[in-house]
C-alpha cells in the first residue's frame, strides 16, 4: 500500500543511548518542494484573487492615487475638501504619531476610499452597458453609430487582461420578464400545434392566470431577482436535476467525441497519460483564474461561475435530494479498468506527474491481471440506476471500514478515469461505428462509468476517447472550452514518439497505483444488481445514430445570408414533418451567459413561419420563389427568438420559476401544470465548436471535434445534438427509443439530410435566376 510504502522514509531505532532518528534526505527534499510549491500556489491564488477583486483597476492604480493625493498635499491643495483632516483626528491611535505621520496616513486612507470609490463606479458603469442588449437584434454585417460607441465604452472598462473571473461582479443580472409577455409569447408558441378549439381554451386559461394568481407569483419573483444573484438557477440545478429520482444515466449525463478522423496514438496508457496531464494544465489555469473569459465579439465577457465546479466534484445521491459536492486541489484520481479500482497520485515532489509518468501508471494498471473483489466489478452500476436505492445503500454499506474510504477516494477524486476494454471510434466503412461509439460514450456497459463524478475521461484500448459529463453543475459549452483546451495540447503540444509513446523519460521509482479495497456484503450486491438491471434496459433501449452530414455546411449557408443555426433548426422542422406528418413542441437550448450566474433557456423552434414554411415544401402548388420568401421570414422568426432567449426574456425559465413559487405558496395553477407537463417531442442543442481557437481548422482539417450528444426526452421523440464543424461538415447526433414506434434514428437522419438539400436548392435555383 502507498501508505506503507511512505512509512520506510521515515524510521527509528531505539539503543542504549537512546533513540536514533534516521531520515531520508530524498524524502526530505521532497517534502521541502512539496511545501514550497503549496505556498507558491497559494501566492499565485492570492495575487489572481486581488487582481479580479479590484478590476477593471489594478494594484499599480492604487499606487498612482496614493502619490496623486500626497502630492496634492505637498503642494497645499486639499482635494479631499477636509475629509483627511476629519480623518485624521478620528485616528484611535493618532497620540502614538507625530503630525506629520498622521498626515500621511489620513491622506493614503483617504485615497484608497477614494481608488475603491472609482472601481465601484467604474463596475457599475461596466454593468449598466452590458445590460444593453441592442447590438444582438441588429443585422449580421450591419452594426449602428450608437452600438460601435457602446462597443468603444465596453472595450475602454473592460480593461487591458482580465483572468477568468474579472468580469463576475459587473455582470447584470437576469431580468424577470413581464407577465403579459411571457403569456403572449407561450400563447404564440402552441398557436401551430392547436387547432382553433384548443386554442381558445388555452387562451382563457392563461388570460385566467394572467389576472390571478401570476400578480402574486411575480411579485416572489421580482423580490427574489433584486436579492439573489440570479432568480433561476438555483431552482434550476435543485428541481431540474438534483431532486430528480429517475436515473442520470441517458437522461441527464451527456458525452463529448474525441477527433473525429484522428487518433494521435494507438497505445491506451499513453493517450490517457498525455490527456490526464493536459487536464491537470487546465485545473491549474483554472484554479487560479488564469483562462482568459469568454467574449461575444471579442469584447462581451460571459459568465464564467459554472467553471468553479469542473473538477473535483461529484454529486452525492440522498433520499429525497441530491447535492454537489465540491472540493479544493485533489491530488489523486481514481481509475477502473476491468472491473477494478485504482488510485492514482497526480503529484510527484510538488509537481504534475509528466506525461512519461502517467502513462507508465496507467500501463501498471493494463497490466494487472488480478480479478475484481465480490460485487465490485459492476458496482458503478449504482450510479446508474434510481437514486433512492443507491442514496440508502450509501447510507447503510458505505459509512465505515474499507467501503467508506474507498467510496471517499472516487468521490474526492479530481475526476474519473475508465480504460475501457473496448475499441470505438469512427470507421468510415463501419456505417453504425459512430452509433456505437456514442452509446458507449453515453451509458458503455451501464457499470464502467461513475455517473457522478462532474466527468468520466473515457479512453478506448484503441487510443479513441471521449468525456461522459454529468449535468447538474454546468452545461455543454463548458465541458467543451475544456475539452477543445485538452485535444489541443495533447496533439500539438506535448505529442508522442515515433513509437506512440509519451515523450519524457519514465520515472519507475512511483508508488504504484493502489488497488481499491471492497467489502460488499450479499445484500448489497443484491441492490447493485437491480440497479444495473434497470440501467441495462435503459441503455438497450436508446436507438442511436450518428449522421455526418458533409454536402455543405457554414460556408455554404452564410451564402444564403441566413444564420447557420436557423438554417438548420429549419431543416430539423422539415424533417420532423416529413418522418412523423405533424408538428410538435421543439426545445433548442440557447444559454443566458450573458448574465450573472446564467445558465440555459429554451428556444420554441416550432412557430408559425417555420409550419408555414414546412408545409409549402410539400406543397407542389406553390413556386420556389415564394417557400424562399417564406423560409426567410421563419429563419428571421426564429433567429429574433433565440435573440429574446440569450437577453433574458425567454418563456419557459420564467414559467418554470413562477410555477415554483405556486408549489412552495400551495397555490395550485392548471395553467403552469399544463404547461410544465408538456412533451418536447424534439430537443435539439448545438453543440460549441473553436471557443478557444487552439486549433486552426483550415490547416489542419483533420483535427475536427466530432461534437456530442445526449439521450432523448420523450419516450416518442427526438434528441438532436449538432455541431457546425468547420466550413464545410455538419455532426448530428440522434437519438431516440427503439419501444417506441414513431421514431427511427436512423430514418430521421436521412430525413434530416434530405430536408438540408431541399432547402439549399431553394436558394441554387434563386441564384439561376439571378
Amino acid at each position: 500500500m502507498a501508505e506503507a510504502h511512505q512509512a520506510v522514509a521515515f524510521q527509528f531505532t531505539v539503543t542504549p543511548d537512546g533513540i536514533d532518528l534516521q531520515l531520508s534526505r530524498e524524502v526530505l527534499k521532497h517534502i521541502y518542494i512539496s511545501g514550497v510549491t503549496s505556498w507558491k500556489k497559494r501566492a499565485i491564488r492570492f495575487k489572481n484573487s486581488v487582481l479580479t477583486g479590484v478590476y477593471p483597476a489594478s494594484p499599480s492604480s492604487w499606487l498612482i492615487v496614493v502619490i496623486a493625493i500626497m502630492s496634492t498635499m505637498y503642494a497645499r491643495i486639499d482635494p479631499s475638501m477636509g475629509m483627511i483632516d476629519r480623518i485624521k483626528t478620528s485616528l484611535p491611535v493618532s497620540e502614538f504619531m507625530t503630525v506629520q505621520t498622521q498626515m500621511v496616513l489620513s491622506a493614503i486612507l483617504f485615497a484608497t476610499g477614494l481608488w475603491l470609490s472609482f472601481i465601484f463606479l467604474l463596475r457599475y458603469i461596466l454593468k449598466a452597458l452590458l445590460s444593453y442588449h441592442g447590438w444582438i437584434f441588429e443585422s449580421h454585417g450591419k452594426m449602428s453609430f450608437s452600438t460601435k460607441v457602446w462597443l468603444s465604452l465596453v472595450k475602454l472598462l473592460s480593461g487591458r487582461r482580465p483572468l477568468l473571473y474579472s468580469f463576475q461582479a459587473s455582470l447584470p443580472h437576469l431580468p424577470v420578464p413581464s407577465i403579459d409577455d411571457t403569456i403572449s409569447r407561450y400563447l404564440e408558441s402552441v398557436r401551430p400545434l392547436l387547432d382553433d378549439e384548443q386554442y381558445k381554451q388555452m387562451e382563457i386559461v392563461a388570460n385566467d392566470f394572467k389576472k390571478d394568481p401570476a400578480p402574486k407569483f411575480q411579485k416572489h419573483l421580482k423580490l427574489k431577482s433584486w436579492w439573489a444573484t440570479n432568480y433561476v438557477s438555483d431552482w434550476w440545478e435543485e428541481y431540474i436535476y438534483l431532486r430528480g429520482r429517475d436515473p442520470i444515466m441517458v437522461n441527464s449525463n451527456f458525452y463529448t467525441m474525441d477527433f473525429l478522423y484522428v487518433i494521435p496514438t494507438q497505445r491506451q496508457a499513453a493517450r490517457a497519460g498525455n490527456v490526464v496531464h493536459a487536464m491537470l494544465q487546465y485545473r491549474r489555469k483554472l484554479e487560479r483564474g488564469e483562462l482568459t473569459p469568454l467574449r461575444a465579439l471579442g469584447i462581451v465577457p460571459m459568465c464564467s461561475f459554472q467553471y468553479e465546479r469542473m473538477f473535483n466534484t461529484t454529486r452525492i445521491p440522498g433520499i429525497e435530494t441530491d447535492f454537489v459536492q465540491h472540493l479544493k486541489d485533489r491530488k489523486h484520481l481514481v481509475v477502473y479498468h476491468r472491473g477494478r479500482f485504482f488510485k492514482v497520485w497526480l503529484y510527484y515532489g510538488g509537481r504534475h506527474l509528466w506525461p512519461s509518468e502517467l502513462e507508465l501508471q496507467f500501463q501498471r494498471i493494463l497490466d494487472d491481471k488480478s480479478e475484481p473483489q465480490p460485487g465490485e466489478l459492476k458496482l458503478p452500476s449504482l450510479t446508474a440506476g434510481n437514486r433512492v436505492p443507491w442514496a440508502r445503500a450509501r447510507l447503510k454499506y458505505f459509512r465505515e471500514g474499507v467501503n467508506r474510504a474507498s467510496l471517499e477516494a472516487i468521490e474526492t477524486a479530481a475526476f474519473f478515469l475508465t480504460l475501457d476494454d473496448e475499441a470505438h471510434g469512427y470507421d468510415p466503412e463501419n456505417i453504425r461505428s459512430l452509433d456505437l461509439y456514442a452509446k458507449s460514450l453515453l451509458h458503455g456497459k451501464c457499470y464502467d462509468r461513475w455517473f457522478d463524478k462532474s466527468f468520466t475521461l473515457i479512453v478506448y484500448k484503441n487510443g479513441q476517447m471521449g468525456v461522459n459529463t454529468e449535468h447538474s453543475w454546468a452545461d455543454s459549452p463548458i465541458i467543451g472550452h475544456m475539452w477543445e483546451y485538452i485535444l489541443a495540447t495533447d496533439c500539438f503540444h506535448l505529442g508522442y514518439t515515433a513509437e506512440g509513446h509519451c515523450k519524457g523519460d519514465i520515472n519507475k521509482s512511483l508508488v504504484p497505483p493502489t488497488r481499491l479495497q471492497w467489502d460488499i456484503p450479499k445484500a448489497c450486491q443484491e441492490i447493485i444488481e437491480g440497479s444495473y438491471t434497470i440501467a441495462k434496459g435503459i441503455a438497450d433501449d436508446v436507438d442511436f445514430h450518428g449522421c455526418l452530414f458533409n454536402e455543405f455546411g457554414k460556408g455554404l449557408i452564410k451564402k444564403c445570408r441566413t444564420s447557420p443555426d436557423a438554417f438548420i433548426q429549419l431543416a430539423l422542422q422539415l424533417a420532423q414533418y416529413r418522418d412523423k406528418g405533424e408538428f410538435c413542441l421543439t426545445y433548442e437550448s440557447s444559454m443566458t451567459r450573458m448574465f450573472r450566474e446564467g445558465r440555459t433557456e429554451t428556444v420554441r423552434s416550432c412557430t408559425c413561419e417555420s409550419t408555414a414554411f414546412v408545409k409549402a415544401m410539400d406543397d407542389e402548388s406553390i413556386a420556389n420563389e415564394q417557400r424562399l420568401e417564406l423560409f426567410k421570414k421563419a429563419a428571421e422568426k426564429h433567429q429574433n427568438m433565440y435573440r429574446l432567449a440569450m437577453t433574458g426574456a425567454g418563456i419557459d425559465r420564467h414559467l418554470f420559476c413562477l410555477y415554483v413559487v405556486s408549489k412552495v405558496m400551495g397555490i395550485d395553477s392548471p395553467f403552469l401544470k399544463q404547461v410544465l407537463s408538456e412533451p418536447w417531442r424534439l430537443s435539439t442543442s448545438q453543440t460549441p465548436q473553436q471557443q478557444l481557437n487552439l486549433i486552426d481548422i483550415q490547416k489542419f482539417p483533420k483535427y475536427v471535434g466530432a461534437g456530442g450528444g445526449f439521450g432523448p426526452v420523450a419516450d416518442d421523440g427526438y434528441g438532436v445534438s449538432y455541431i457546425i464543424v468547420g466550413e464545410n461538415l455538419i455532426t448530428f447526433h440522434i437519438s431516440s427509443k427503439f419501444s417506441s414506434p414513431e421514431t427511427d434514428s436512423f430514418r430521421f437522419g436521412q430525413n434530416i439530410r434530405q430536408a438540408m438539400l431541399d432547402i439549399r436548392a431553394l436558394f441554387n435555383l434563386k441564384e439561376k435566376k439571378m
